[in-house]
C-alpha cells in the first residue's frame, strides 16, 4: 500500500499536526504498507488560487507543468490520506484550491458525453481526518453533513473513488476532547491498515 498524506494547517505546533504524526507512525509500522509521501500544503507555499486567461486554459489545466509532481504522486498513491480541520463548516481554502486545481478534467475524470463523467482515479481509497471546534456531531445535524456530502459525493465519487473513511473529530479546542485517545485511534487504524 502507498500512501500519500496531503496536510493543510499553517501550524505545526498544532491538534492536525500531531494527527499528521500519528499517521506516518502507524504507516510506518504497518507491514502492508510499502510508503509513505507527505504533501505539506502550507510549507510547500503552495498556490491555492485559480488563474484562467489566454495563456493558462481551465481545458488545460490537467497538464500544467506547476502541478505535474502533485499529478505523479497521487498517480502512485493507492490510498490518499487528507489532514485538515474544519473552519466554518468546510476545509480550508488552501486545500480546496488544492482540490480545484488537482480534481481536473483529463487527470481526474473524463466527460463522456453522459450524464456523470468517467471517473478516472478508480482503485483509490481516501481517509479524511479533520478536526472541529465544535461538537463532533454539528456537521450532521446542524449542517446537513455537508462536509461529508462535499467530499464523498460531490468530489471522490465523482473522480471514481467509492472508498472512503471519514474521522470528523469535534471539540478539539476543549479538554472534553479527548484528544491523546483520538490520537491514538488513528495510530492504531494506520497501523492495522491493509487497503
Amino acid at each position: 500500500m502507498k500512501t500519500l498524506v496531503i496536510y493543510t494547517h499553517p501550524n505545526h505546533q498544532s491538534l492536525n499536526y500531531a494527527f499528521l504524526q500519528k499517521v506516518i507512525q502507524g504507516i510506518s509500522e504497518n507491514p502492508n504498507a510499502a510508503d509513505i509521501r507527505v504533501v505539506d500544503l502550507y510549507e510547500e507555499k503552495f498556490n491555492p488560487v485559480l488563474v484562467f486567461n489566454e495563456q493558462k486554459r481551465r481545458r488545460d489545466m490537467h497538464a500544467d507543468p506547476q502541478l505535474a509532481k502533485y499529478r505523479e504522486q497521487m498517480t502512485w498513491a493507492d490510498k490518499i490520506v487528507f489532514v485538515y480541520p474544519i473552519w466554518w463548516g468546510r476545509p480550508p481554502a488552501m486545500l480546496m484550491g488544492f482540490i480545484d486545481q488537482m480534481f481536473a478534467s483529463g487527470f481526474a475524470y473524463r466527460d463522456n458525453g453522459g450524464l456523470l463523467p468517467e471517473g478516472l482515479l478508480k482503485g483509490k481509497s481516501v481517509v479524511c481526518i479533520s478536526t472541529m471546534k465544535g461538537p463532533t456531531h454539528y456537521p450532521l445535524f446542524w449542517l446537513h453533513n455537508a462536509h461529508k456530502v462535499l467530499m464523498k459525493k460531490a468530489l471522490f465519487s465523482y473522480v471514481g473513488i467509492k472508498k472512503v473513511k471519514f474521522f470528523e473529530f469535534g471539540q478539539m479546542e476543549s479538554a472534553k476532547g479527548r484528544h491523546a485517545e483520538k490520537l491514538d485511534q488513528i495510530y492504531r487504524y494506520f497501523k492495522r491498515i491493509d487497503r
